[in-house]
């Protein structure tokens, strides 16, 4: 076994070893690639979902240096038809870019360092092969010598674009090593199969791909690949039974990616952490979350402060993705940097919608701390004064819930859709922003005889009141309160066990001012009954 050729199968014999959800029956797919014109698999994910033991997976499974029989027997990939064709019967390449990266004295001196090292352990396997000029030419002889193809897989083929963004001379020579590689009239000859994993899709120039040739698989199009972005939620809730964990707790925490062929999926290292700690919280990297989450809130783009303020309300945002140009450098719209949060993890995204949200409650608190430590102070202090508002509902102290809205709708609203009806009910969600993981909040209410405005209805096992909340334009607090009454609207919680607070809140487009009228809601004992 070597350092770069047939690594062997340690890696993923470690991971089978531990808390393990099995995902290898996404060998089936590459091996259904094995030869043909769709041998380049190129998968980008963010950081903490699973790619490293894809890779580690692959190379077990193919390496011919080691006998992975046992490690698999009993896993999906067992039963497949061809399992045994395939099983270790190949020259694997093991690329691991962020420890070349870390090595190298320089960081200009990381492509070289590849071709180099790589072409001399190569070069001493096949000690009697004809040594190329680079290593896309010695892989091509030794492959034509032994009559035998290659299988490579890059680990985080992108981390070069990453640490060394600005570097455009050591990214064309990277590029032009791709390309040597995997676009060229060799490439057919040395290779049976390319997997390539990253966090970022292969780089754009203008509308075409640095290296075109690559079948992608990515956070916006994951395609027959979606099951393996992270976990299903059968394979969540089973994991949950075996070790007694809230699958509630587990979804609110960790749900909420979503794509065209499977609607919830799971942060894969989070529900692993929360279930070896026996605590649900973030296990997101705090400081390079924070750090990279405030740089790209804080970018001067139009629009993207108020895309924040409404997905950080619970809101989705329409997105266009078309212009990113899969780097973290040109970036020149909101879009692209919405596109961007997607790719690492920040953002979900609705291909069918073709909008952006927050998706659970892990990543929802690490945008609340980068807004606040942020440059957007007048966010900050509105999720501040967030901690209080709720109380200042519940005491129905009216002229503080009317200061802190009115406080809000100051800062959520642009100049051009401030006097706009829904901008009143963007600002009531990020009013009360800091309690938003307590409640579901629901729209257009179906209750009595009418539609309530919006309703904040507590999550199982919060133990916080229901809020019926009826907004008016241009006329009286008084009157939203009546119309609550009148249509009945707190019917449809009757066998609620909990109080039911009734709040009116209303604008006027002249003055710029709120009112607000709270009552607290009398059930009869007999209704309840």
């Amino acid at each position: 076994m070597g350092n770069y050729l047939n690594v062997g199968n340690a890696g993923f014999a470690a991971a089978v070893k531990g808390i393990y959800v099995d995902k290898t029956d996404m060998i089936s797919f590459i091996n259904s690639t094995l030869g043909t014109k769709d041998k380049l698999t190129c998968v980008s994910r963010p950081r903490r979902f699973g790619k490293s033991f894809a890779a580690q997976m692959l190379c077990a499974y193919y390496d011919k240096s080691c006998d992975s029989h046992e490690l698999f027997e009993g896993l999906a990939i067992s039963g497949d038809p061809v399992f045994n064709k395939y099983l270790n019967k190949y020259n694997v390449i093991y690329l691991d870019i962020t420890l070349f990266i870390s090595r190298a004295a320089n960081i200009k001196d990381v492509v070289q360092n590849i071709n180099d090292t790589v072409m001399a352990e190569v070069t001493e396997a096949f000690g009697n092969v004809q040594r190329g000029e680079d290593l896309a030419e010695t892989l091509v002889c030794v492959a034509k010598a032994i009559g035998e193809k290659f299988i490579m897989i890059i680990d985080e083929w992108d981390a070069l674009f990453r640490e060394a963004k600005d570097d455009v001379v050591l990214q064309k020579e990277y590029i032009d090593l791709l390309r040597s590689l995997f676009k060229s009239s060799w490439t057919d000859d040395i290779f049976e199969a390319v997997y390539m994993t990253g966090i970022l899709p292969i780089k754009k120039y203008g509308n075409q791909s640095a290296v075109s040739d690559f079948q992608e698989y990515t956070m916006l199009t994951p395609k027959k690949l979606a099951k393996y972005v992270g976990f299903t939620e059968m394979e969540v809730k089973g994991l949950c039974r075996q070790y007694n964990m809230s699958f509630e707790e587990m979804k609110r925490w960790y749900d909420g990616y979503s794509f065209s062929r499977l609607k919830s999926v799971y942060s894969p290292n989070s529900v692993m952490q929360a279930i070896k700690s026996e605590e649900f919280g973030s296990y997101w990297t705090r400081t390079e979350t924070y750090e990279s989450l405030k740089v790209y809130i804080d970018l001067d783009m139009d629009g993207l402060k108020e895309a924040i303020i409404q997905m950080l309300g619970g809101e989705k945002v329409k997105i266009m993705t078309g212009s990113f140009q899969n780097d973290m450098t040109n970036i020149k719209s909101k879009d692209d940097v919405l596109t961007l949060m997607v790719h690492l993890g920040y953002l979900a995204y609705d291909s069918k919608e073709s909008e952006v949200f927050i998706p659970n409650e892990e990543v929802r608190e690490e945008f609340v701390l980068a807004v606040t430590k942020g440059k957007h102070a007048e966010l900050a202090k509105l999720i501040h004064n967030s901690d209080r508002l709720l109380e200042q509902t519940l005491n129905m102290n009216e002229r503080a819930v009317e200061k802190a809205i009115e406080e809000a709708h100051k800062v959520v609203s642009s100049p051009l859709s401030y006097n706009k009806e829904d901008s009143l009910r963007s600002t009531i969600r990020f009013a009360y922003i800091t309690y938003l993981d307590e409640f579901i909040v629901i729209d257009e209410f179906p209750s009595g005889t009418g539609y309530a405005d919006m309703v904040f209805m507590p999550k199982q096992g919060s133990t916080k009141p229901v809020i019926v909340f009826e907004l008016k334009w241009n006329k009286n607090s008084e009157s939203a309160i009546e119309q609550i009454k009148n249509r009945d609207y707190p019917h449809a919680f009757k066998n609620y066990g909990g109080d039911i607070y009734l709040v009116g809140i209303s604008y006027n487009e002249n003055t710029k001012k709120h009112t607000c009228k709270i009552e607290k809601h009398t059930k009869q004992r007999d209704v309840l009954s």
